[in-house]
Parts: structure tokens; C-alpha cells; sequence
């Protein structure tokens, strides 16, 4: 089993900042993609961003330019820096790691989701 744990949610004003930090751990032998998702109520969870083990990095239009994503392989960490917030972006965003277990099973593994909430 893969635990996720995502942190750093919050209110903030818009123009504001907020770094989102996910910790991924357990049997874990390698981790491939790492992402951050998004979901507002009544709407399909999307995309934010994604990065590769190699940082390769990809983004959702609405939010290139202000947010960036990275990653600690060490540390099975990914990150989520979110400048220039506006109201739009508020939701519940949710962490995606994609693993390779010590028994060579591969999870798809969600975190609990922490809420971002930009005032205007």
C-alpha cells in the first residue's frame, strides 16, 4: 500500500501565494508521475500539474505561468507553488502519485485533498 499526504491548503487573498506540499510513502520501490489534481463542486476533477521523475513538467493552460510544480525523489515529495492566486482557483486540490510497490505492483494513489480557498 502507498499513503498520500497532501498539506499547505488555505485562505489566502487573491494575488496571494500558497505552497502545497504532498508526501507519498510505504512499499515503495520507485515513483513514476507525480501530480496535483483539482475539483470543484458539481465538476470533473482536472488537471493542474504533473511532473516526471526526470522533471519533465506539464500545466494546465489556466494556471502556467503562476504555479510550479517539483519534486524531491529522495524524499518522495512533490510541490506545489501557487503565485498570483485568483478566485477561480479555488478548490479542493488532491495529490496523484503513481508507484511501483516492492512486490512490482503499481498503484495509482490519491490523497485526502486539502482546500484552497482565494478570496477576492
Amino acid at each position: 500500500q502507498v499513503q498520500v499526504v497532501e498539506s499547505g491548503g488555505g485562505l489566502v487573498q487573491a494575488g496571494g501565494s500558497l505552497r502545497l506540499s504532498c508526501a507519498a510513502s510505504g512499499s515503495i520501490l520507485s515513483i513514476n508521475a507525480m501530480g496535483w489534481y483539482r475539483q470543484t463542486p458539481g465538476k470533473q476533477r482536472e488537471l493542474v500539474a504533473i511532473i516526471t521523475p526526470g522533471g519533465s513538467t506539464n500545466y494546465a493552460d489556466s494556471v502556467k505561468g503562476r504555479f510550479t510544480i517539483s519534486r524531491d525523489n529522495a524524499k518522495n515529495t512533490v510541490y506545489l507553488q501557487m503565485n498570483s492566486l485568483k478566485p477561480e482557483d479555488t478548490a479542493v486540490y488532491y495529490c496523484n502519485v503513481k508507484s511501483l510497490s516492492l512486490g512490482l505492483v503499481g498503484f495509482d494513489s490519491w490523497g485526502q485533498g486539502t482546500q484552497v480557498t482565494v478570496s477576492s
